[in-house]
């Protein structure tokens, strides 16, 4: 899949933009703060229905306006996408698929895939657990639109779960409420554990082939799924254990104000050499296993979806050395690649034969071939 067209209005720093993509590569060049990573935003964008920077749509919205506009032509294997998004800042935002009006997001997702890989996710051993939740969310979001809404419910009745727990103390008739959420939380995170576990271990087959070619075999990549509640068994078993302890355990989780097991304690270990990475690792070791996961984020959705998602490297190539750079660019020969740097310097080492190299400056995109002849996309 690619994307043939992206039409802003009055999106972050672009009043007004059309612009043409290549399918496979798309270097946008320029100094920060120009409007590089506003494009990348919006077409990761598509897949999501939500920015990688920012949760909330009106920080999407030119500053003195009260409405943005994101359109793309998606070209895909078995059909062609026209994708809108109408976002303001006093009404809910407006989708349409191909001109027809979508209600919910859960039936947007899987369109578009898009897997993005930016400074921030070079963290992604060595930070908390967080970092890892996310980067599983964001992927099975994608690829299960249950999934989706299965962690919105989860993360709703947690909320009330925990308001609860901290109540009881003074409100002891609260526990009976407690109890009923407690069997609603036990549901939705027997889901989320049954398909995190399925997800990680294909994770964990595909970035260890990865990891390999990556330091010529030097090195063995391990993904294990730290599921909060122990070892994982299987959906059902995950729901007892879950409806058990919320209710046996609730004096605890009152004593703390919290839910203290469930999926939002989940993690990822990833381990090279049978060592705990985020521990032992080198810097390098742990770059390297980042790169490993991300890469194969790419071939879990062509295994899901049958072709490739885009990608996005949104300023990361300087942060690669030669070797990884390298891997990388040698392995999105059939993936539309959306490719943002800060200098020239920076394209020549990427020897493609079908690429588009843009320059943006102050909001206004140029192609490089077309700079003697002024030609601007968006002014």
């Amino acid at each position: 899949m690619h994307v043939k067209n992206l039409e802003l209005k009055n999106y972050r720093n672009y009043s007004s933009l059309s612009l043409n993509l290549n399918k496979g590569l798309n270097i946008f060049v320029g100094e920060n703060a120009q409007g590089k990573t506003n494009i990348v935003e919006s077409i990761y964008y598509l897949s999501g229905v939500k920015s990688h920077r920012t949760s909330r749509d009106s920080e999407l919205i030119k500053w003195d306006k009260d409405r943005a506009y994101i359109k793309a032509d998606v070209v895909k294997a078995i059909s062609d996408y026209t994708m809108e998004f109408l976002l303001s800042n006093e009404e809910k935002k407006a989708i349409k698929v191909n001109g027809i009006r979508i209600n919910k997001i859960s039936e947007v997702l899987g369109t578009v895939n898009v897997v993005i890989f930016s400074p921030e996710d070079l963290k992604l051993v060595k930070e908390g657990p967080a970092f890892r939740r996310k980067f599983i969310d964001n992927e099975l979001n994608q690829i299960r639109p249950k999934y989706h809404h299965a962690l919105l419910q989860y993360n709703r009745v947690l909320m009330q779960r925990n308001n609860l727990l901290k109540s009881i103390k003074f409100s002891p008739s609260n526990r009976i409420t407690a109890e009923v959420f407690s069997e609603q939380l036990a549901e939705y995170g027997s889901f989320l554990c049954d398909a995190r576990n399925e997800f990680i271990k294909k994770l964990s087959l595909i970035a260890r082939l990865i990891h390999r070619k990556i330091t010529n075999g030097k090195e063995e990549l391990e993904i294990i799924y730290d599921c909060s509640i122990g070892k994982y068994k299987n959906k059902q078993e995950t729901k007892k254990w879950l409806l058990k302890y919320y209710i046996e355990e609730m004096d605890t989780d009152i004593e703390r104000g919290v839910t203290l097991k469930g999926p939002h304690r989940d993690d990822l270990i990833i381990k090279i050499n049978g060592f705990d990475t985020k521990i032992y690792g080198s810097q390098g070791q742990q770059r390297t296993a980042a790169l490993s996961l991300k890469l194969s984020e790419i071939e879990i959705i062509k295994s899901e979806v049958s072709e490739y998602p885009i990608l996005i490297l949104d300023d990361v190539m300087s942060e690669l050395d030669l070797n990884r750079q390298k891997f990388l660019l040698e392995s999105l020969k059939d993936v539309q690649t959306i490719l943002t740097c800060t200098s020239l310097n920076d394209i020549n080492a990427f020897h493609f034969d079908n690429k588009d190299v843009f320059i943006v400056k102050n909001g206004n995109i140029s192609k490089l071939k077309d700079i003697n002849n002024n030609e601007i996309y968006n002014s």
